[in-house]
């Protein structure tokens, strides 16, 4: 592992992304000072890195007994970044406890869309009797209370006004129907220079450009 880095724990669209991707895909190692990202996506790690400043190579690693290396792993050390996440909600071992956290509203977009791109999926089908176009945007989580707080949180900041929490193997998810899904993406995807994973970006684009019937 790399020297420990000296990150700025300073608000901003870009800072906000990141503290939304270690709060789906991050972890707080017991030891006060090291943390964790693991991702998927390449294109997130590299990403997470880019923002932070890190220099931190990109590691390689499985789950759940499958040999294959899927996944991304950023490995790193800050003692200030680590107690800043701390005195915002975040916590080592996290994911079935993990409550309300301190963003604020002026970030809360941008923290909303580092969810998404951590644990959230766009979904489209049609309705098997109107045949309408459905769209859904959905966030996972194994906490239910924190679900709770990001519904309530971006309802309040986006203007949405549903939103409904399901159980499935598991893991609670945060789900929006057509109208609040197509509000939520036009609000966290407004501004063209913000981070964002590409894949969910260009799965949500032609949403936001066509005028669905609903």
């Amino acid at each position: 592992m790399k020297p420990l880095n000296k990150i700025k724990s300073v608000w901003s669209p870009d800072f906000a992304y990141v503290i939304g991707l270690m709060t789906t895909d991050g972890n707080l190692s017991p030891d006060g000072r090291h943390l964790h990202f693991t991702s998927k996506d390449l294109e997130l790690a590299m990403l997470f890195k880019k923002i932070l400043g890190l220099s931190n190579k990109i590691g390689r690693k499985s789950r759940g007994g499958n040999e294959e290396k899927k996944y991304y792993v950023v490995q790193f050390g800050d003692i200030n970044f680590y107690r800043f996440l701390l005195s915002i909600g975040l916590m080592p071992n996290k994911s079935k406890i993990l409550g309300s956290l301190k963003i604020p509203d002026k970030y809360f977009k941008d923290f909303l869309r580092g969810c998404i791109d951590g644990d959230g999926n766009i979904h489209y089908f049609k309705h098997p009797e109107s045949q309408f176009s459905q769209l859904r945007v959905r966030i996972s989580s194994a906490s239910n209370l924190f679900l709770i707080w990001l519904k309530n949180k971006s309802n309040e900041n986006l203007k949405l006004v549903g939103g409904w929490i399901e159980k499935s193997k598991g893991a609670n998810i945060l789900c929006y129907g057509t109208k609040d899904s197509l509000r939520l993406l036009k609000n966290i995807y407004k501004d063209k220079t913000a981070p964002y994973l590409r894949r969910k970006y260009l799965k949500a684009e032609p949403f936001m450009r066509a005028q669905l019937k609903v």
